[in-house]
């Protein structure tokens, strides 16, 4: 029992008595030395580093989620935690925490940023037509059932919300859902989409969407003070108006508040100065009026 060509050669009786192993059971594993639970587990563990690759902050319970999700397979979550033990996969912000400033790299240049005669980086939130820019964040809310998240896009042009997506968890999906969705109402090429650089703007996934619709993508610095200030102040109006105004039970409560507001207010019935004291869709339909005469 050696490898061919050895010098010495030891017999399979002698080797199997010295390591207590049955000659039944050596048999079998020379007749298939790789068995259908390790073949599956590799199968998985490959699955999970894709995952994983495309949004680095679920963990395990979320990845199972995942796998069904995704690719139809049923598994328990000890059995994924096990893997990703073993492959060494850990959701991002379960990690020792990195200094601040260092989110990772970001996969777009900051389109909006310039810089004054001061040498200080600010940014210019300006369009001179819709679908020219475009800025989406997420915010979150909690309720008696646990948090709600919801990320917003909006038209820097006319201050609109052209899409949003709400859910009661924060994965690289939510930004995705929100943004085929303004996609779908707004059929835009071309549009540069301003992000912080939060994690689910840097999936993967949300990148290649981007691409296969003709979007640019644009990042912000690190834990830049002001780098999505414009996107910063809907969720602050969000705030004052709809989270704040009392204690939510349920996430469906707040999600329905949430749309009715975007939806019947803000959109269509709060008026803004720097629209000429026009809401966003009067805005829009008159410059539309402008364009067809």
């Amino acid at each position: 029992m050696a490898a061919t060509g050895a010098p010495i050669r030891v017999p399979v009786a002698v080797t199997l008595r010295v390591l207590g192993l049955s000659r039944a059971g050596y048999y079998k594993w020379l007749s298939d030395p790789v068995c259908q639970r390790d073949y599956d587990d590799a199968h998985l563990i490959d699955k999970l580093y894709d995952l994983h690759g495309d949004d680095a902050t679920l963990g395990y319970r979320f990845l199972t989620d995942e796998l069904e999700d995704e690719h139809g397979i049923q598994v328990g979550e000890n059995r994924v935690h096990r893997l990703c033990r073993i492959a060494g996969i850990t959701a991002s912000h379960h990690k020792k925490r990195s200094k601040t400033g260092s989110t990772g790299p970001a996969p777009h240049d900051d389109l909006l940023a310039v810089v004054d005669e001061h040498g200080v980086v600010r940014h210019e939130f300006l369009a001179d037509a819709p679908n020219k820019v475009w800025l989406w964040d997420i915010s979150e809310h909690p309720t008696r059932e646990g948090k709600l998240y919801i990320c917003a896009i909006k038209d820097v042009w006319s201050n609109k919300i052209v899409g949003y997506s709400i859910d009661s968890r924060m994965k690289s999906s939510l930004a995705r859902a929100a943004m085929r969705n303004a996609i779908a109402l707004r059929s835009p090429a071309g549009t540069v989409c301003h992000s912080d650089r939060g994690g689910q703007f840097r999936a993967k996934r949300t990148q290649r969407l981007l691409a296969n619709n003709d979007l640019v993508g644009s990042m912000g610095r690190s834990h830049g003070a002001g780098d999505n200030a414009s996107m910063e102040s809907f969720f602050s109006l969000l705030q004052k108006n709809v989270l704040n105004t009392r204690r939510w039970d349920t996430r469906d409560d707040l999600r329905l508040a949430i749309v009715t507001w975007i939806e019947t207010k803000y959109n269509r019935r709060r008026r803004q100065r720097a629209l000429g004291k026009l809401t966003p869709v009067e805005f829009e339909m008159i410059y539309k009026a402008a364009e067809a005469a």
